[in-house]
């Protein structure tokens, strides 16, 4: 197994390992270690069954089943299938035309180590791939942050919220997501998070604050809460924290969902198709033991 850095904010590719077989406690060291130091792995040219791609991704964690998700791979509902594409005229995915940054679970108690995606078929035009995932790192940003700020945000917390994003996506053109029920709002409830948080494998300090969900900070005035939650958003944007994966079909893609923000980018249309496979691995491990 070879890991190669992109030399970027973010990301490395990792070669010579098929994930359609068993991965060694080695190698699982090295790709948590991995996972860690460069926030994006991505392993390419993989041919990975539904049941290989389920295993690998349990090696990390326990993976969730989500709350809103209507689109999964037959009996299998913790695979979520991300696609435009349409079968006797309904949708057989969840395609919804482009996101905004966020941190996948932040709305949870629980929150996620990981995301894994696996490129089944990846839209393209003139040869050029579409649909690249942007990342962020949150590394960066909080050892980029003034002192000042970070001596005004120590031990805070900001509320998070599912409905946040959830709404917000329903609202954009083409979407397909449902409205959430009354019993899906009550399942994931508003939740505090801490503002800086020690990641789970680095054991250094993030910036765990996403404006996806992020909706005020606790126990501060709103208009305090306002500003300096607009100052953490446009801090993340800084070009040094910024890396965007191209996808090519093959590509199994994991990203660190602790020292990350992400977003996907939707400029294919319709007609060009696209089909993943996701998983959103929990953390539920003793990360730091694993990776020693």
């Amino acid at each position: 197994m070879r890991i190669e850095p992109s030399g970027k904010a973010l990301g490395a590719k990792i070669e010579g390992i098929d994930l359609a077989d068993p991965v060694s406690d080695a190698d699982f060291k090295h790709m948590l270690r991995a996972l860690g130091e460069h926030g994006v792995l991505c392993f390419p040219g993989q041919r990975v069954t539904t049941d290989d791609f389920v295993r690998f991704g349990r090696m990390f964690g326990e993976l969730e089943i989500n709350v809103a998700n209507q689109f999964h791979e037959p009996g299998l509902p913790e695979v979520m299938v991300l696609s435009n594409m349409t079968a006797d005229g309904k949708p057989i995915g969840l395609g919804d035309a482009g996101q905004g940054w966020h941190t996948d679970m932040s709305y949870s108690k629980d929150i996620a180590l990981a995301n894994v995606l696996y490129a089944v078929k990846v839209p393209a035009r003139d040869g050029r791939p579409l649909g690249d995932t942007q990342f962020r790192n949150m590394h960066a940003a909080y050892e980029d942050l003034p002192a000042e700020i970070k001596a005004r945000l120590e031990g805070r917390t900001a509320t998070h919220d599912f409905a946040k994003f959830w709404d917000m996506m329903r609202a954009r053109p083409g979407s397909r997501r449902a409205p959430l029920t009354r019993e899906q709002r009550a399942r994931k409830p508003p939740v505090s998070q801490p503002i800086f948080r020690i990641h789970p494998i680095t054991g250094r300090r993030v910036l765990y604050c996403n404006p996806g969900y992020a909706m005020r900070i606790d126990g501060m005035p709103e208009a305090e809460s306002a500003e300096l939650l607009d100052f953490l958003f446009r801090h993340q944007e800084q070009p040094k924290c910024f890396h965007a994966h191209q996808w090519a079909e093959g590509d199994v893609l994991m990203w660190d969902n602790v020292g990350t923000v992400h977003n996907a980018v939707a400029d294919y249309r319709a007609d060009e198709p696209r089909y993943m496979r996701r998983l959103q691995v929990m953390a539920t491990k003793d990360y730091a033991r694993l990776a020693a």
